[in-house]
């Protein structure tokens, strides 16, 4: 193995063990109301009462799922299955299905929407979990959550996903999925994270149906999504696909680089294959762009805005070590392994917090530490980093 590589899978190694993983086991673990707390400031204040939001549970639920098929340690099991028994009894809707967008601190639903994409990262830690355990009642609901989305979310006329659905399914005028988007009937950002779960729902169930709308989805990037002008992502959509803002998410760009590959490796699809990766490998040299010096990535660039937003978020970070370690692996890019080590270095230094643990929101563009935005909460989940370290792990294990 690689000197370079072998450095990096030890580190991330260590830090994934004595650093993420404990800070979500020791701190974030809600005894007395169940499943986890909703909530630890950017100051490493919790607050107890927080509202408990479905991406948070289900991206714990996939971190510890992944945790134990790869380390096998009971503490990661424990910390899975107490996820996932939270999500389905409390964010499963039992009367019309999908997961509840939000939950109060005690656990009953605080707002009862059906956003495609909570319901997608619901399918992604219970099929995980299932690939770590072969629980069948983990596979049951995953199966019960694709078919929700494909009833009511898939566009069968125009293709594509709809991005969310009042709580029986009917539409909805705010659509967003945070306060930063557009209120737009199609993002790119749901799409990735249906794709997602799709290609891990597919190493354990092989659905025809399944595999078919997996290979759409990938059609859909490729076709639909991607600007063949710049190689960026597009965004936002009108139903007909019809973009409407310039906005490069530099971040999104490198993610969606290396998972858009995967899903085509776990179809298997040599054609398929042939047609995707050097349409991945322009994607990941688009989202280059967006590189500093020391291999750190910024956020956004808003073209009619004529406005670049060089904040260094914890996420694209962790995106941009997985989506170079990618090419590197697939495509032996030497110039690759130094970027995503570099940026790796970057986070040790810059985003770890080696006293409180986890890692900060992020580094301001005048270098200082962000902590305005949370530690721990409705969209900063063990999942992004956590992931990081998990992929490096498993691919450049010694064989």
């Amino acid at each position: 193995m690689n000197n370079k590589v072998e450095l990096l899978r030890s580190e991330v190694l260590n830090e994934l063990e004595n650093n993420i993983l404990p800070f979500w086991m020791d701190k974030m673990v809600d005894k007395k109301n169940g499943g986890f707390f909703g909530r630890i400031s950017g100051d490493d204040v919790l607050y107890p009462d927080a509202s408990k939001g479905a991406i948070l549970n289900a991206r714990i639920l996939w971190t510890f799922s992944a945790a134990y098929r790869l380390l096998r340690k009971d503490a990661y099991l424990e910390t899975a299955t107490r996820a996932k028994c939270y999500l389905i009894d409390k964010f499963y809707d039992p009367e019309y299905g999908g997961i509840y967008w939000e939950l109060d601190a005690q656990g009953n639903p605080l707002d009862t929407k059906k956003q495609i994409y909570a319901i997608g990262f619901a399918i992604y830690g219970l099929s995980e979990y299932v690939r770590a355990t072969g629980d069948k009642e983990a596979l049951e609901y995953a199966i019960k959550l694709f078919e929700v989305i494909e009833k009511y979310s898939f566009d069968s006329e125009k293709n594509g996903y709809l991005e969310a659905l009042t709580r029986d399914w009917q539409p909805i005028n705010d659509m967003r999925l945070s306060d930063k988007d557009e209120n737009e009937k199609k993002t790119m950002n749901t799409h990735l994270h249906i794709l997602e779960p799709y290609a891990n729902l597919y190493r354990v169930w092989k659905d025809e149906r399944l595999k078919k709308q997996l290979k759409n989805l990938i059609e859909v990037f490729i076709y639909k999504i991607l600007d063949k002008k710049t190689y960026h992502l597009n965004l936002f959509f009108e139903e007909d696909w019809t973009n409407k803002y310039h906005i490069f998410s530099y971040g999104h760009d490198i993610e969606a680089s290396w998972l858009i590959h995967e899903a085509a490796l776990v179809l298997d699809d040599k054609q398929l294959l042939k047609e995707v990766e050097p349409v991945i490998i322009q994607i990941a040299a688009a989202a280059d762009e967006g590189l500093n010096p020391d291999g750190s990535m910024i956020y956004e660039n808003f073209l009619d805005k004529k406005h670049i937003d060089r904040e260094l978020h914890w996420w694209v970070q962790a995106e941009n070590v997985v989506g170079h370690m990618n090419l590197y692996q697939h495509f032996g890019d030497e110039k690759a392994l130094d970027i995503a080590a570099d940026c790796w270095n970057f986070i040790k230094e810059k985003l770890v917090d080696k006293k409180e643990g986890e890692w900060y929101w992020s580094r301001m563009p005048d270098g200082t530490i962000n902590r305005k935005d949370d530690k721990a909460g409705f969209w900063k989940c063990p999942y992004h980093n956590g992931r990081m370290c998990m992929e490096i792990i498993e691919r450049f294990a010694e064989k």
